[in-house]
């Protein structure tokens, strides 16, 4: 399916803009929408986070636009996003090794294999949360949110456990190490610093005359 869908050089999925062989659709030579300093002369700039929300909800309205036939974003549902993720892997930059590469889940290839390049899990699934909220945030209902559904969600543990056993990484978050309780009660006769102490004896008693 060709959607004709033009690039934002400023999309993370592009990395970071400037190459014409990945992001969502490569270089083009105008941009989805235009800069945050053009929109209007607002006191403050919008964050990093938002400015790039708001480039992904456009690239997404976009994609609807130039769907065939073309979707509105009540239309919208699951398999649609399935859809748009899917599209956007053609200009990935991350290298996921087939299941009969020589290289399949070596971290660091010693050379260069014929495996398509796809868009990497982290990206997709950062994306699809910006566009979650965004939908929200422009009118959406929770409940109807096509960015929330299940089958969004089994989409991206795929991606994430698939990409993990052909590249060689791990994408478990590390455990924090829980800080050990201090020891308050010193043993007597424990000459090391810290803790408490014992109180040292008293007086021995008072012997008659």
């Amino acid at each position: 399916m060709d959607h004709h869908l033009k690039a934002n050089p400023d999309s993370p999925l592009s990395g970071g803009g400037g190459s014409n062989s990945s992001g969502v659709g490569g270089s083009s030579s105008s941009s989805i929408t235009s800069s945050p300093s053009s929109v209007g002369n607002t006191p403050q700039s919008p964050s990093r986070y938002e400015a790039q929300k708001r480039r992904d909800w456009n690239t997404f309205g976009q994609y609807l636009r130039n769907h065939r036939p073309p979707l509105s974003l009540a239309q919208c549902s699951g398999a649609h996003v399935l859809e748009f993720l899917r599209y956007l892997d053609q200009f990935g930059k991350t290298k996921v090794h087939a299941s009969a590469c020589p290289f399949f889940g070596h971290p660091t290839p010693p050379a260069p294999c014929p495996c398509p390049l796809r868009q990497a899990w982290g990206s997709l699934d950062a994306l699809v949360g910006r566009l979650r909220a965004a939908y929200e945030e422009n009118g959406g209902s929770p409940e109807s949110n096509p960015f929330a559904a299940r089958a969004v969600r089994l989409y991206l543990r795929e991606v994430r456990e698939h990409q993990a056993r052909a590249r060689g990484v791990s994408y478990e978050k590390k455990k924090r190490k829980k800080p050990q309780p201090q020891l308050l009660l010193q043993h007597p006769g424990d000459s090391s610093g810290g803790g408490f102490r014992q109180p040292p004896p008293g007086p021995p008693p008072a012997t008659g005359c």
